[in-house]
């Protein structure tokens, strides 16, 4: 009987320590939902995931506004045709979540066929009753 009580509690334990937050959950839905609004380019979607103050960092050094990751991506000049997000982790403090994952793309950036392979950072605000993308800085994978 102790051992059946023993093997229950460490059980428990250890779906407790890997189960998300309620905020971690919150915050990977978000990537998800940019994740999605990347591939469909949709204006709105990405207007209301970006927060304001957007500075969103490229593998090359470019950072852009967020008017100008809004409109790359809307107006079709940067088109992702997949995006797969891998070994993601999410760390949350208060209203401030930091992102980091593996993304590999399939792209068609002005009609020409490519593929992308990057590390990314993303840090994410609460903000408005949602979790909004503060910023992000992509590097390239070695």
């Amino acid at each position: 009987m102790h051992k059946l009580l023993l093997a229950i509690a460490v059980l428990l334990i250890s779906t407790t320590m890997n189960a998300q937050t309620k905020s971690e959950k919150q915050v990977a839905e978000a990537v998800e939902a940019l994740r999605k609004a990347m591939v469909d380019g949709s204006e709105s979607a990405l207007n209301n995931i970006a927060a304001d103050g957007l500075s969103y960092g490229h593998s090359g050094g470019k950072v852009e506004t967020k008017a100008e990751f809004v409109g790359t991506l809307a107006s079709g000049k940067s088109d992702f045709v997949t995006i797969d997000l891998t070994d993601q982790t999410i760390q949350v403090s208060k209203d401030v979540a930091i992102v980091r994952h593996t993304l590999s793309a399939k792209t068609n950036d002005g009609g020409k066929p490519g593929e992308v392979h990057l590390k990314i950072m993303t840090v994410w605000q609460h903000q408005k009753g949602g979790w909004k993308m503060l910023a992000r800085q992509a590097v390239k994978i070695n």
